[in-house]
């Protein structure tokens, strides 16, 4: 292998826990210090998506945003589905995936390759591709990035340690409540510290980074656009249901901030009552057209009128889960992202992990 080939795989613990933000993270601050960065992902997803087959989008979205040229790209070599899990169990599927992983050996010249990996430690495993084997087959180091859920995170990240040892560079966790901030500073860290895992960085939740576009909510929710179809690029922090008097539904709306409220579209009363507080987008069940006074309003307000053809739980469900698989194709979360690894995260330490102490007083 040449020495030149220096590969970071950055993987996770579980779906969506901010790979690919920390691999955009990562990529900006070094290209910012002039190093040459290559970026590939070796294993794709296609799972996902309203009819369960939207491409992973992941790969073509960071490599815009970084401007990276095809010769900075490494190829996907299996884009995981279904289909192909069945014809890999039926042995219709022999191929040599790890055989084929070695050809990302030949690119010349970047400083450091970054790889998103699996969605967990053990996806991959079937096809030789798991975030373990993709590590030692190209004497990677791995970059763990963890969601905070609760203290159970040391158990699962002790557990990932066992199973990576030395190929484990260190962890960051990821999306911690303000209010546990200073509990997981004090004494989540240190002791994980003293078990052999470096933490890398500790960031906060961010409402922002949780947020979902109005347009994801109409393509999600296979929904009509009413109105203000030019501001679907309105972010979603939260979801209100106005299922409730009016007075009520005031007291419950001004609570909110960027909320997408849900409610009948027989309910002008409620759109309006929405309207007048934080709402970022009406969804109207029912399949009833609002009134002209709330479409009046919402437009003068710029605020999308969006009406599906689902109930009210349906509804709530499918905008609960795209809360829950958030990614970050919007300017602005990319340059939250830029800002927040910036304060957050110990890039230093990351480059003398790597044998690449040069790059730390490059300007």
């Amino acid at each position: 292998m040449p020495k030149s080939a220096k590969y970071l795989l950055v993987g996770s613990t579980e779906a969506y826990c901010g790979k690919s933000a920390t691999v955009l993270g990562i990529a900006h601050h070094l290209k910012e210090r002039g190093l040459d960065v290559a970026y590939g992902k070796p294993l794709g997803t296609v799972w996902g998506g309203p009819d369960g087959k939207e491409a992973d989008k992941d790969t073509q979205f960071v490599a815009r945003i970084l401007d990276l040229p095809a010769s900075r790209l490494q190829p996907t070599i299996l884009s995981l589905d279904e289909a192909t899990i069945q014809k890999r169990i039926r042995g219709e599927d022999t191929t040599d995936y790890l055989q084929t992983l070695l050809k990302y050996n030949q690119m010349q010249g970047p400083d450091l390759t970054l790889l998103e990996g699996p969605e967990n430690l053990e996806e991959g495993t079937l096809f030789d591709l798991s975030l373990g084997q993709v590590a030692e087959a190209l004497n990677a180091r791995v970059l763990l990035v963890a969601r905070f859920h609760s203290l159970l995170i040391v158990g699962s990240l002790i557990s990932a340690r066992r199973r990576l040892g030395d190929r484990l560079l260190g962890v960051l966790i990821n999306d911690i409540p303000e209010d546990r901030m200073e509990e997981v500073k004090t004494t989540v860290q240190p002791f994980l510290e003293r078990q052999g895992i470096p933490i890398l960085g500790l960031l906060p939740s961010s409402a922002l980074l949780r947020s979902v576009s109005v347009a994801d909510l109409v393509t999600q929710l296979n929904a009509e656009v009413l109105c203000r179809p030019d501001r679907l690029d309105l972010m979603v922090e939260s979801l209100s249901i106005g299922a409730m008097n009016v007075n009520s539904a005031l007291k419950y709306f001004r609570k909110g901030r960027n909320m997408a409220v849900v409610t009948g579209g027989d309910r002008a009363d409620i759109q309006l009552a929405a309207l007048e507080t934080s709402t970022q987008c009406l969804i109207l069940t029912g399949q009833m057209p609002p009134s002209p006074a709330v479409l009046s309003r919402a437009e003068d307000l710029e605020i999308p009128i969006l009406s599906v053809d689902l109930d009210t739980l349906t509804t709530v469900e499918i905008v609960d889960r795209a809360f829950g698989q958030v990614r970050v194709h919007e300017p602005i979360k990319v340059q939250y992202i830029y800002q927040t690894m910036a304060e957050h995260f110990d890039m230093d330490r990351v480059l003398q992990g790597l044998g690449m102490e040069q790059a730390i007083t490059a300007t």
